[in-house]
């Protein structure tokens, strides 16, 4: 089903994004030890920020998987999917602000090329890292997009879906002959 294979797409396209995240993290975490730098410490809370609102993308693209799975549940699947768009959209900002600006590349140029011997291979590798978490994120974006897609169509098509739960007591009518027998032959 084209639905499931598309919602298993987004976690897959999710789980790329965590990779390249935490091979970031690991990477920042691996600055010179011999002096500390305000800049790295940024960049990994920074990092550390998205992989948290990542974690919650990534439970929301479940449910939403689940809600696909039969039997099909487009209302929420629904109610996932804007919770995993909304935590991606955070993600995005995140990493445009803090980790991918202009701002904060010249700022680790800057770092490397001032301080020198370990500092330089270190802002290098971290920069690369980042750059390496564009395409993870332009192919979550790009699969959120066909999730919806999918909703939309199969919304539009006309389906009735039932749930009956049995709580409480059984009710059973009696016959009315056996009722209403006092009332026979009355004339």
């Amino acid at each position: 089903m084209a639905l499931e294979a598309t919602f298993r797409g987004l976690q897959v396209s999710l789980h790329k994004l965590h990779d390249s995240l935490n091979t970031l993290q690991v990477g920042i975490g691996d600055k010179p030890l011999n002096d500390e730098a305000a800049l790295a410490d940024g960049l990994e809370n920074a990092v550390l920020e998205a992989m948290g609102v990542l974690q919650e993308a990534r439970k929301a693209a479940l449910n939403a998987r689940t809600a696909v799975g039969p039997p099909v549940d487009l209302d929420r699947a629904w109610r996932a999917l804007t919770i995993c768009q909304e935590r991606f959209h955070d993600i995005e900002r995140q990493f445009a602000a803090n980790l991918v600006s202009y701002e904060k590349l010249r700022e680790l140029a800057r770092l490397g090329s001032e301080r020198g011997g370990e500092w330089l291979p270190w802002a290098g590798s971290t920069k690369q890292s980042i750059e390496e978490c564009r395409q993870p994120m332009e192919e979550v974006s790009r699969t959120l997009a066909g999730c919806w897609q999918e909703i939309a169509e199969h919304g539009g098509a006309t389906s009735v879906s039932v749930r009956t739960t049995n709580i409480g007591q059984r009710i059973v009518a009696r016959r009315s002959e056996e009722t209403d027998v006092g009332y026979e032959r009355i004339t």
